[in-house]
């Protein structure tokens, strides 16, 4: 009828499909999920085809973004959990990009043509390193932990003080992990004081070990004991039980000369006489996701003969990187290792940095302005708790956004950067920003 206009409707598929703006999303994502986006972004309403290109493009990259992506770290916690612990070194990285897109002798033997045992490419230089008879790597501490109670302990007890029967992160607690690795666990002491009495009291025909726990992110402080490790060792050795010393942090250098100190380190474990140790590799030791246990080689080999061992194993990356973290450490080279270069860096590197953000911002005539203010940076990642040294940041100012806001802004920008809001300040801790990351930050800044 005339002066009624026709109801306005899309394109066919095929004709949206065909579309010159539609050709790169065909190349990039798939014909099947082009179509899908196409078709929701109809449901909604969209008729003109540009449009609907448009959306369908905005909801695939949605779609396909990595949920892994790179962060700058600005809270002053070195080894933070939830941003990946220790950021690799250049030689790990090289190490891992060698391997990761051949084929590599992982479990080949060049010289006899026959199979080999993945272990060796770390084993040697952990035994060195840590001065130990044998160890094996996994793919975690806590399956390091559950390999050795699985292995030295099913069916059996396990004597734990009380005070150490800690949680860690999200489910890693010390008596779910005896359950589940079908040991039974048999506290002595109380969650303050724990002799060696409490210990020996606690010994009977089905006892397999006794088990002592790194404390982790917490300090038990004033009227207080624990068994001294030479009277665990004595123990030990006089009941013929083994010790499973759980360091957790990986710790191969004294952390004194960081402010950090009394953080005992594998070697000193093993020489004060626990038969067994286990720990992180991503860490105080500086290198990818894994675990260790290293110790006795009768202990090690038990482990390495059971079948959670080839559960826990780790994967062709990880042990690249982690025979060049070995490496730097064999060779005096550990200092080159990010998260010591971070710790490392003087006041006075960290305040000249902080000063030239200060003062870029300023130039440019930046809503956001910033001054550096002393902090304070630790460890972290289950190390050394309530131990902090000196750092300084950079306090953001700005007219009219909140501490929060500001860091709200700076977490969902591309790079995201991510610091930590204090007593209503929204503090950049530039220890744990590496310094090639500075003009990044910048950039990030004034976008704001």
């Amino acid at each position: 009828m005339r002066g009624v206009e026709r109801e306005a409707r899309p394109e066919s598929m095929d004709a949206l499909l065909s579309r010159a703006d539609a050709a790169p999303l065909l190349d990039r994502y798939g014909r099947d999920a082009v179509k899908r986006e196409l078709r929701a972004a109809i449901a909604a309403g969209e008729v003109l085809s540009e449009r609907l290109v448009a959306a369908a493009a905005e909801a695939l990259a949605r779609r396909f973004a990595p949920t892994l992506s790179p962060v700058i770290n600005a809270t002053g916690v070195l080894l933070h959990t939830n941003l990946g612990r220790a950021p690799l070194s250049l030689a790990a990285k090289k190490a891992m990009d060698g391997i990761a897109s051949g084929y590599s002798t992982l479990e080949y033997d060049l010289a006899t043509g026959e199979r080999g045992r993945r272990q060796e490419h770390v084993r040697a230089a952990a035994v060195h390193l840590f001065g130990c008879e044998d160890a094996i790597a996994v793919n975690n501490n806590a399956s390091a932990v559950f390999l050795a109670l699985a292995a030295l302990a099913a069916g059996r007890r396990v004597l734990v003080s009380r005070g150490e029967l800690v949680a860690i992160g999200g489910s890693f607690r010390i008596p779910d992990i005896l359950a589940a690795s079908g040991a039974t666990l048999a506290e002595v002491g109380t969650t303050n004081r724990t002799t060696i009495e409490d210990y020996r009291r606690g010994l009977t025909a089905d006892a397999a070990l006794l088990l002592t726990v790194h404390p982790s992110n917490y300090e038990i402080r004033g009227y207080t004991r624990r068994a001294e490790p030479r009277e665990l060792a004595e123990l030990s050795r006089s009941a013929e039980i083994a010790w499973v010393h759980d360091q957790g942090t990986g710790c191969v250098e004294p952390l004194d000369e960081f402010g950090v100190p009394d953080e005992p380190t594998v070697r000193r474990c093993l020489e004060d006489g626990a038969s067994l140790v286990t720990f992180s590799g991503d860490k105080l030791l500086g290198g990818p996701q894994a675990g260790f246990a290293v110790g006795r080689k009768d202990l090690v080999s038990r482990l390495a003969a059971h079948p959670v061992a080839r559960v826990v194993r780790p994967d062709k990356l990880t042990l690249a990187a982690l025979s060049a973290t070995l490496a730097a450490w064999n060779t005096g080279h550990w200092r080159e290792l990010p998260i010591y270069q971070a710790a490392s860096a003087t006041t006075a590197m960290l305040e000249d940095r902080g000063h030239q953000l200060a003062a870029g911002l300023q130039r440019a005539g930046a809503g956001v302005q910033g001054k550096v203010v002393e902090s304070h940076a630790l460890f972290g990642g289950g190390t050394s708790p309530e131990k902090r040294f000196a750092s300084r940041a950079l306090e953001l100012a700005h007219p009219t956004l909140s501490a929060d806001a500001l860091c709200v802004r700076l977490r969902t920008g591309k790079p995201a950067v991510i610091g930590r809001v204090e007593e209503d300040r929204a503090l950049l801790d530039l220890r744990t920003i590496l310094p090639e990351q500075d003009e990044i930050v910048q950039r990030r800044l004034l976008e704001i």
